[in-house]
């Protein structure tokens, strides 16, 4: 019997991603060639888009299911670094003829269960043939209170510098993926690719920074890249102290037995956790901030005058950093 033939590109979007759309009225149906969201007086929308292209990141082996979650994690993560709820996101795909509609019904699976755990659906977008890699990219529409949206540029000298979770595991677990990381006790390397996959969008602590954080950004670049991001929008310096940097077991055992040097870790991307400044005379409901954001979050270094990010080891002095962060070009 020959094979079914490959649905057409209407029925793709009929068959996978009609259904995550179901929930919300503005997508109508994904019927029309855009969608309506109405917002209440006093709210602003936050929008804010990534993609992710096969071979750069992600690779032919990787689980499908997975590809859709991860992409649609870090741009959950851009909200949660304003403090703006999810709502809605579009989502674009261009699929080359060797994936199969089974391909894309996965990633259309993982996006499902990832709807259901962060409140939010699928409104619109579009799909399209591709000769070269395959490519998906997606559009996530958040909202917050006007006037309230956290941003880059209020740090001020005398800020501390908080972050959440643990720093580096993104980068370690890239690395095992790759399979540079051999001898790994199994559980740690589990751990570190579940981390690198599926990062933890801090949606709960970013609304908890509203009124508290003077700015904020996550880290998807790295660390100290990702502070300077803060430092040149707000026209001020920084100081990391390296020792609080909070790391996981995993990876301090990747440092203790040489796999890796931290200052790898304090560059490396894809942790997406919270990088935040907090003024002096909040502090005390900073301490507060585990039990409403569901994380636990570090005093790492502090703002300071001048324009750059200086990182400080265990001797007190400056570390040299090669390089700062990710860059794509």
């Amino acid at each position: 019997m020959p094979p079914s033939p490959e649905p057409d590109e209407f029925a793709l979007i009929a068959r996978y991603f009609a259904p995550l759309a179901r929930s919300s009225p503005g997508s109508l149906g994904l019927l029309d060639d855009a969608a309506l969201l109405e917002t209440e007086p006093g709210q602003a929308l936050v929008l804010a888009a990534d993609m992710a292209v096969e071979g750069v990141h992600f690779t032919e082996s990787d689980p499908p299911e997975l590809i859709g979650r991860k992409v649609l994690r870090y741009n959950l993560s851009d909200l949660a670094a304003m403090g703006a709820a999810p709502i809605a996101y579009l989502l674009t795909l261009a699929k080359p003829e060797q994936r199969s509609s089974e391909w894309v019904g996965a990633i259309a699976a993982g996006l499902a269960d990832d709807q259901d755990a962060f409140g939010i659906s699928l409104i619109g977008g579009d799909t399209s043939a591709s000769p070269g890699p395959a490519m998906l990219s997606i559009t996530v529409i958040g909202s917050v209170r006007s006037g309230e949206a956290l941003q880059r540029s209020g740090a001020r000298p005398g800020d501390v510098v908080f972050v959440s979770g643990t720093i580096g595991d993104g980068t370690l677990g890239l690395k095992s993926t790759k399979g540079d990381l051999d001898g790994l006790a199994t559980g740690d390397r589990d751990y570190l690719e579940d981390r690198y996959r599926l990062p933890q969008p801090r949606l709960a602590l970013g609304r908890a920074l509203i009124g508290l954080a003077t700015a904020a950004v996550d880290v998807s670049d790295g660390l100290v890249a990702d502070l300077a991001h803060i430092c040149q929008a707000s026209g001020v310096g920084a100081v990391i102290e390296a020792p609080a940097v909070p790391l996981s077991p995993p990876a301090k055992a990747a440092i203790s037995e040489g796999r890796i040097a931290l200052s790898a870790l304090l560059t490396g991307g894809d942790d997406y956790e919270l990088l935040f400044c907090v003024p002096q005379d909040r502090l005390e409901a900073a301490e507060r901030l585990e039990e409403a954001g569901g994380v636990a979050v570090t005093q790492i270094g502090r703002i300071a005058e001048g324009t750059d990010v200086e990182v400080l080891g265990e001797d007190g002095k400056p570390m040299a950093i090669e390089s700062k962060g990710y860059r794509h070009f």
